[in-house]
């Protein structure tokens, strides 16, 4: 009889499902993925480098230019050590449903502390394109780390914030890649969380989900390349 693995869940995983369950239960349960898109190393690198320079700013108890610049009067979350296990891909800010018999988490950038103590996740984003923009699964990536602070005893504001690093391509390249940067303040909802944690966890225990979404490029694909053979 096979072992069956822990469930486990990010909001990545929560955005493939709502995406298209077909795809989510290949991934999830045959350990089939979508291809994998264009490697974003220079994405990876603004994001280490930032977290370097962030942590700088919390060593010394000092809060950070872009917070001040768009008036948000908190400080970044002082507890680096917890602040380490939240960030980490293998552990990350989690909560495990006893019900469900399954687990949450998913892995913060940083976290914003309030004066009423109060907390908020912080989410860097690096971006070539000319604007920011706020896509549905950056939504609910705040939502869900809103709900996970919650459930991990944390009071929250009900606010996610995205720090936007946008390239500026206005002076040319000079040897340095310039960003403009703009902070978002978008406000989180966490009244669907538990529910769509429920549905995803179900349909990993069901069966084989039907067909991919009509909207799934991927299930389109195959659908295209259905009869033909090499």
């Amino acid at each position: 009889m096979a072992i069956q693995k822990p469930i486990q869940l990010s909001p990545s995983s929560l955005n493939l499902y709502l995406e298209c369950p077909l795809c989510f239960w290949l991934e999830k349960k045959q350990g089939i993925r979508r291809p994998p898109p264009y490697p974003y190393a220079l994405n990876s690198a603004v994001d280490i480098l930032l977290k370097q320079e962030f942590d700088k700013y919390r060593a010394k108890d000092e809060v950070h230019p872009l917070l001040v610049e768009n008036n948000i009067p908190a400080k970044l979350f002082r507890d680096q050590r917890l602040l380490n296990r939240w960030r980490n891909n293998f552990e990350g800010l989690r909560w495990s449903d006893p019900v469900l018999d399954a687990t949450l988490f998913g892995a913060v950038d940083d976290v914003l502390q309030f004066p009423d103590g109060k907390l908020a996740p912080l989410d860097y984003k690096s971006t070539g394109s000319s604007v920011a923009t706020v896509y549905d699964r950056f939504q609910l990536q705040m939502d869900i780390y809103t709900y996970l602070l919650e459930k991990n005893g944390f009071l929250t504001n009900k606010k996610g914030y995205l720090a936007f690093y946008i390239v500026d391509k206005t002076n040319g390249f000079v040897d340095r890649l310039p960003f403009k940067k703009e902070l978002h303040e978008i406000s989180t909802d966490t009244s669907y969380a538990q529910e769509i944690f429920e549905q995803a966890v179900a349909a990993l225990r069901s069966g084989k989900p039907k067909d991919h979404n009509p909207d799934c490029q991927f299930g389109r694909w195959l659908k295209g390349v259905n009869g033909f053979q090499s």
